[in-house]
């Protein structure tokens, strides 16, 4: 330690903090790079790992052998803010398992039974109006039901337009099961998003905002997942179909009553253990 730190640590007026340093800083970079690294190119890796190499030196240097500090002057008391006043008021905290307990939100959420029925209608809903479609566009209804089925039947996915107008087993076994499933999952997903979005417009937000997002999110995908429907899908018809979804599994659910989650029981009531209540004296 110098002669200066030891003048400045006898001194009441001045205070040692330790120095401002970029270095370690520039040796997460370093080690950004470096993993970065592992799944572009090794230039970008070799790069990572020298800056990585060059912060932890100068991060050592910083520390060793002796920590470097600046000197930094305490003002006067008149030169202070001014002081804070500690407010009498208290807090009353929380206990985990209290009721009210707000440690995850949702606090209630709608049951699963609803999710799986809203589902499944809103499923229904979704094939009429696809089917609708499918008779006014193109003279069938197997139209929509084989391009869905294009997804997961190669013949169907390089099937021409009058192959697809046909009725194909394979193509309606395959349609249902994957429609059925999909309508599952996200009408067990509304049990739980619903009673998020906001009260008083939950019908809005919950029946057709919500599809449109997730149509958005299909948008740059569905070449993918199903190539056969990205290139004949009617987009108008697609979102309205999606928003039949949407209105009709959105409502179902929404009727359904809400229940508590397991966040505001007791330990025992979630390891299903009977235990006497402390209140009762029997």
């Amino acid at each position: 330690m110098s002669s200066q730190d030891n003048k400045a640590a006898h001194d009441p007026n001045v205070i040692e903090l330790p120095t401002p340093t970029m270095w370690p800083v520039f040796a997460a970079f370093g080690l950004s790079l470096a993993f970065a690294g592992l799944v572009t190119s090794f230039f970008i890796c070799l790069i990572g790992i020298i800056c990585g190499l060059f912060g932890a030196v100068g991060w050592i240097r910083d520390i060793f052998p002796h920590s470097k500090h600046e000197a930094f002057p305490i003002h006067s008391k008149g030169g202070r803010a001014f002081e804070i006043t500690p407010s009498p008021r208290t807090v009353r905290h929380l206990h985990i398992g209290e009721h009210g307990h707000r440690a995850r939100i949702p606090v209630e959420i709608h049951p699963y039974s609803a999710g799986v029925l809203g589902g499944l209608a809103g499923g229904v809903a979704m094939a009429l109006l696809a089917m609708l479609y499918g008779l006014i566009a193109q003279g069938s209804i197997w139209y929509p039901i084989n391009l869905l089925a294009a997804a997961g039947v190669e013949s169907l996915a390089t099937a021409d337009t009058q192959v697809l107008r046909e009725f194909s087993l394979i193509g309606l076994v395959v349609g249902i099961i994957a429609h059925g499933s999909v309508s599952i999952l996200i009408g067990l997903l509304y049990t739980t998003l619903l009673p998020m979005l906001p009260a008083k417009f939950e019908w809005f937000w919950g029946g057709i905002i919500t599809p449109l997002i997730w149509t958005g999110l299909l948008y740059p995908v569905i070449g993918i997942v199903n190539p056969a429907l990205a290139a004949r899908v009617d987009w108008p018809w697609f979102i309205a179909c999606q928003v039949a979804f949407g209105i009709v599994g959105g409502f179902v659910v929404f009727k359904s009553g809400k229940i508590d989650t397991m966040q505001n029981w007791s330990i025992a009531a979630k390891m299903g253990v009977e235990a006497m209540d402390e209140e009762d004296p029997k």
